[in-house]
């Protein structure tokens, strides 16, 4: 098995264990006897396992944002421009639930609140679309005056369950049905 593939089984290992225990109930060990490697392997990828846990994120962030930005057009209202990213966001969420149940557990953590204040509050890295479109669509009066931590809730909330309960059967989410809940996160923020 080359480096790679190592690290690739470390890591599909560490989220599969992640997403169905939590970060407690997935020891490093657990993740390497998972992966099929010696605990000492796990090491060389991953200095602790808080690092494996950021970067798991990191390498998720890279995978989720760029499916989430295709045909995002700087150019288009913010009402159209808001649906298109949901719409990407809660597609990405039902089209890949590892990657989806992973994610829960990370900003569900003390990882993803550290990570949601310097992403919302702190200087803007990764995907920030959402907070620009917020900001624009506040100072341009088309969104509702809330702290952005709030217009974050009112939008990712009701989009983190309904990919959960799709996720675990309660309810079969189609295009049409998808378009109208993003519309309805729309409703919920805008002026």
């Amino acid at each position: 098995m080359s480096k790679q593939d190592k690290r690739e089984e470390i890591v599909r290992a560490a989220m599969e264990l992640i997403a169905e225990h939590g970060f407690h109930g997935a020891p490093m060990a657990m993740i390497a006897e998972h992966a099929k490697v010696g605990a000492g392997t796990i090491y060389r990828y991953f200095e602790n396992k808080d690092i494996l846990i950021t970067e798991l994120y990191r390498d998720l962030e890279e995978k989720m944002f760029p499916v989430i930005r295709e045909g995002y057009e700087l150019n288009k209202p913010i009402r159209e421009r808001f649906i298109h990213l949901g719409t990407g966001l809660l597609r990405y969420f039902i089209e890949n639930p590892l990657d989806f149940r992973y994610l829960e557990q990370f900003h569900n953590s003390p990882y993803g609140v550290e990570h949601r204040r310097d992403k919302i509050l702190g200087e803007k890295e990764g995907c920030h679309e959402f907070r620009d479109l917020f900001e624009e669509g506040v100072s341009r009066q088309i969104i509702k005056d809330f702290p952005l931590v709030l217009l974050f809730a009112l939008s990712f909330g009701p989009l983190v369950s309904t990919a959960r309960d799709h996720i675990l059967g309660f309810v079969t989410l189609d295009d049409d049905l998808i378009t109208r809940i993003i519309e309805a996160c729309w409703d919920g923020i805008k002026k």
